[in-house]
């Protein structure tokens, strides 16, 4: 399908210091997820590959297992932003619709845990993953590549990003949004859509331009992945869950990479 997005920059006029210029401001849409009719979540992201986000976020909501179980996805405009229909596995809606928590979640662009009522949900045991140990060189390459492959933060300065970096350094995918889990949700998204196409992604990496928190641990977790690479560093309670899960944390620091 074809995404049905919005602008996701306008252009406004500024002034700097008596000079007229121009600005892109990063477009915030409501994106409401809805399956098979059953409204979800309602998440303010950047309105472009919004069918990666679909995927990576039925994935790490673990609405479903895997790529396989989401048959179709369509972006509706409404008169505040997009309605996401998707159709997942019978089997999936019907787990969905005995477990569906008794909340409405709607998430800003800044935060991961909106709208939960129970601690113990987003304290659940995360699966374990294969661990991967990228090399120093792999991890400083991607680094130095890292802003020439955000395309929409060099117009608006003001969005996240999530690559996947092979085991060489080289980035691989990209992916943009004004929510650091957005951004996340959408790479990962492309590579679980990749895997279903079977055209899966070389071994590697995640690599995010924000700090390491909870949130960012949990999904890629849930997605299976071994290594995660972070502009910043991770909270004391990503590093708990990634030790959990057996994923390896890295990140940036001064003089080099640190590894947790």
């Amino acid at each position: 399908m074809a995404d049905k997005e919005q602008e996701v920059a306008r252009a406004v006029d500024i002034d700097i210091g008596g000079a007229r210029d121009q600005w892109q401001l990063a477009n915030e849409c409501p994106l409401a997820l809805v399956y098979h009719q059953r409204n979800y979540a309602v998440m303010l992201a950047s309105p472009q590959d919004l069918t990666d986000f679909a995927y990576g976020f039925s994935i790490s909501e673990r609405v479903v297992s895997d790529a396989s179980e989401i048959k179709s996805v369509r972006a509706e405009p409404n008169v505040l932003g997009i309605d996401l229909h998707m159709e997942i596995d019978q089997a999936r809606l019907e787990r969905l619709d005995l477990t569906q928590r008794r909340r409405h979640l709607v998430g800003a662009s800044g935060c991961g845990l909106c709208g939960l009522d129970n601690v113990d949900q987003f304290l659940a045991k995360l699966p374990e993953v294969a661990e991967v140990t990228p090399t120093k060189e792999a991890m400083e390459k991607a680094m130095a590549a890292f802003s020439l492959h955000q395309k929409l933060n060099q117009q608006t300065h003001s969005v996240h990003g999530a690559a996947w970096v092979s085991l060489e350094g080289g980035i691989v995918a990209m992916r943009e949004d004004v929510g650091r889990h957005n951004a996340v949700d959408k790479l990962l998204g492309a590579r679980a859509r990749a895997a279903f196409a079977g055209e899966a992604f070389p071994d590697g990496f995640l690599m995010v331009s924000s700090r390491c928190s909870f949130e960012i641990v949990e999904k890629t977790a849930r997605h299976g992945v071994g290594a995660l690479l972070s502009i910043s560093a991770p909270t004391a309670l990503a590093l708990d869950k990634a030790e959990e899960a057996g994923l390896r944390l890295f990140a940036r620091a001064p003089g080099g990479i640190a590894r947790f």
